[in-house]
């Protein structure tokens, strides 16, 4: 590897420490960091050897991708190289980082693994959706919610053309096994393992005793109707605003099993990072 991008999150203060040990892994072993011209001002960086200030976003020659963020600025990562086969190594500066490939200690031994490329690769599916503002792709999650202040939706969902479920509810969420444990998990919905095929729909808030969340298999079509008689309800791509849905419109998701790359430093597994982020079950 010789040419790494770098991305950080909004609070430079928090990841200062963090980057003096990625430019000084990076003299060491001879790689060269990018940073796009909003990190280079983040971070008041100026070019010298094996740094690159104000570069422009171009994925060729790129072998890896640093995050030093939350899962937010991890899944910001994740889009933009997704399909490109460059990977993400993140260090957990967020609240969870159940994404991050290591917390903040110990990153000197970290970095210099990741520029020799000691890594296993986590191949992360995706949720690509047909709405009337276009064709995006989450990684984590799609959510459809209701307008704040504005009466509960009536959403309903149907699997390859057969409906399946109409609530009035607040909103609905699709997520991927990723991010089933984030907006899903906290519905109630079920924990999908890394490497499950298959993504999961859960109503958030339902007004009904019978609604229940569901896993879909990975070849099957869903499609969301907004059955609500006035009311548009807004559509956010891993959290992020994506768009609104009017009475009447609907949008299409479709699993994409392979989608960005995740690296991972081996003896990591979905179970022991479960634990570790939500505790042991009891």
């Amino acid at each position: 590897m010789r040419r790494a991008v770098v991305y950080t999150h909004r609070r430079p203060e928090e990841t200062r420490a963090a980057l003096d040990k990625l430019l000084a892994a990076a003299q060491d072993v001879d790689v060269e960091l990018r940073f796009s011209p909003e990190e280079t001002r983040k971070h008041g960086l100026t070019a010298r050897d094996r740094v690159v200030v104000d570069a422009h976003d171009n994925v060729e020659g790129i072998g890896l991708v640093f995050v030093l963020g939350g899962d937010g600025t991890i899944l910001t990562a994740l889009r933009r190289y997704a399909g490109t086969g460059v990977p993400i190594f993140a260090v957990n500066f967020g609240e969870i980082g159940f994404l991050a490939t290591v917390e903040p200690d110990g990153l000197e031994e970290a970095f210099v693994r990741a520029y020799r490329r000691e890594y296993e690769l986590l191949r992360l599916p995706a949720i690509t959706l047909e709405a009337p503002a276009g064709i995006q792709a989450a990684i984590n999650d799609v959510s459809i919610h209701r307008k704040v202040g504005e009466r509960v939706a009536m959403l309903a969902y149907a699997l390859e053309r057969e409906e399946v479920g109409s609530v009035r509810c607040d909103g609905l969420v699709v997520a991927t096994p990723a991010g089933s444990t984030g907006y899903n998990l906290a519905n109630g919905g079920p924990v999908l393992a890394w490497g499950v095929e298959g993504y999961v729909i859960s109503f958030i808030a339902p007004h009904s005793l019978t609604a229940r969340p569901m896993v879909a298999a990975p070849t099957d079509t869903l499609v969301i109707h907004n059955r609500s008689r006035d009311e548009p309800v807004d559509i956010s791509v891993d959290g992020r605003p994506a768009g609104r849905l009017g009475p009447g419109e609907a949008l299409t998701c479709r699993f994409l099993a392979e989608a960005a790359l995740l690296a991972q430093l081996p003896g990591s597994t979905f179970y022991q990072r479960l634990r570790e982020k939500f505790g042991k079950l009891v």
